[in-house]
């Protein structure tokens, strides 16, 4: 009879205890994908990330009057502040489901050790009231033979390590719940840290969104001045590209004409050596986590058309990215290659452009090079200073990758930064 009500018991605890499991595996998916550690590093990778635009954004104050870079970088330093608000906000979703799935967890071992004494409770009320030696022997002894009298004997003995067991369960269970407790507790403690930075970083965003909107009245006043750098960008940039182009256009003629005296076809003019061919693949496989052409910087201008962050229905086009850094940093070669050309241009200062296989990769805007022509270059090895602009206290590398003609996008050959 005892034994038919322990099994019913611990059969109603295996239910529930099942139940509580199907909730937790059943979880919504994007908490799955988003742990806390995942969201963490995300926080962490943001909040430096807007360190260093508030170390950007002091070093372009250093000039006496407003201009489009600290716009841009207010701008960064907003986009963000979202991005922040929003890993936060997932943090909180993720604690407040963890704690849903931690109370169930608590009325499961409430419920457990309810049980538990109860049968616990139950057993001892038994074994007391069996507690007579005479009435244990004579129940042996009302055997119909040995055989029962033996498992009589053994039930008898199961029956005590039984209690001794339930006794250890009850003081688990009891530990258990006291740990699932406290971590409810430190749950709730975080969460309500995390919406306390979730609202001071609301506050922060607001007051930037003010600063974005005066300065931007502000820059308008300057119309036509801000046409006219517009203008500058657009000729620096052309005569980039054009650059660009003739190196291009160069190799394959030289390789043309190299071909045409040992007697090969010309089709076969710009076919790759063998070591090139091996770093062209290397470079192409490597899309996505190719280093960084600094050592720290932000993206502050993007691939292809983009609107002007002061005058309406105005596009930039840009064949590469822009990445804003401190004053003093140092370029590096995003990969293994060999410096094809090196170049002054008006507005983008010295040009350095490094051959991988089939690729180019283009770093323009650099106050001095360490680099000559013909060199072989490593990855991550340093090319050149990075320019700053002292009128806007600017400090920026723009980046291109090139395949044979074709602009390719850089911000998707580099590694998304951690």
């Amino acid at each position: 009879m005892q034994s038919k009500c322990f099994s019913e018991i611990f059969r109603s605890i295996q239910l529930r205890m099942f139940i509580l499991l199907l909730f937790i595996v059943l979880q919504p998916e994007w908490i799955k994908a988003q742990d806390r550690s995942e969201l963490e590093r995300n926080k962490r990778r943001i909040e430096q990330e807007i360190t260093l635009l508030n170390q950007m954004l002091q070093e372009t104050r250093s000039t006496a009057e407003l201009n489009i870079n600290q716009l841009v970088m207010i701008n960064n330093r907003i986009s963000s502040r979202e991005n922040l608000i929003s890993t936060i906000n997932n943090e909180i979703n993720a604690i407040l489901q963890r704690i849903r799935t931690i109370d169930l967890e608590v009325d499961a071992l409430r419920e457990e050790l309810d049980a538990l004494r109860e049968s616990y409770a139950n057993m001892i009320y038994y074994a007391w009231k069996n507690q007579n030696a005479y009435q244990r022997i004579m129940f042996i002894f009302a055997s119909r033979d040995f055989n029962q009298a033996y498992l009589r004997m053994k039930y008898l003995q199961q029956l005590t390590r039984h209690r001794q067991l339930q006794a250890e369960k009850i003081e688990e269970t009891q530990a258990k719940l006291q740990a699932t407790i406290a971590e409810l507790e430190q749950q709730k403690e975080e969460q309500q840290q995390l919406l306390a930075e979730q609202r001071q970083e609301i506050e922060n965003l607001q007051q930037e969104r003010q600063t974005q909107n005066r300065n931007v009245r502000q820059l308008r006043t300057k119309e036509s001045e801000i046409r006219e750098q517009i203008k500058n960008q657009e000729r620096a940039a052309r005569e980039l590209q054009q650059a660009i182009e003739r190196v291009i256009a160069e190799e394959r003629r030289r390789a043309a004409e190299a071909a045409r005296a040992e007697g090969r076809s010309p089709t076969e003019a710009f076919r790759l050596t063998p070591e090139d061919r091996i770093i062209s693949d290397r470079f192409a496989e490597n899309k996505g986590r190719l280093p960084w052409p600094l050592e720290r910087g932000i993206i502050t201008g993007h691939f292809g058309e983009q609107p002007h962050p002061v005058l309406p229905n105005i596009k930039i086009a840009n064949n590469g990215i822009d990445i804003s850094t401190t004053e003093g940093s140092r370029a590096r070669a995003i990969f293994d290659g060999t410096v094809t050309r090196i170049f002054n241009i008006a507005g983008a200062n010295n040009v350095v452009i490094i051959r991988h296989g089939e690729y180019l990769s283009v770093y323009a805007n650099l106050a001095e090079v360490y680099v000559v022509n013909g060199q072989k270059i490593s990855t991550r090895q340093e090319i050149g200073l990075v320019a700053t602009d002292q009128r806007e206290s600017r400090t920026m590398v723009h980046l291109e990758v090139w395949h044979g003609n074709n602009k390719l996008n850089p911000a998707d050959w580099i590694a998304r930064q951690q």
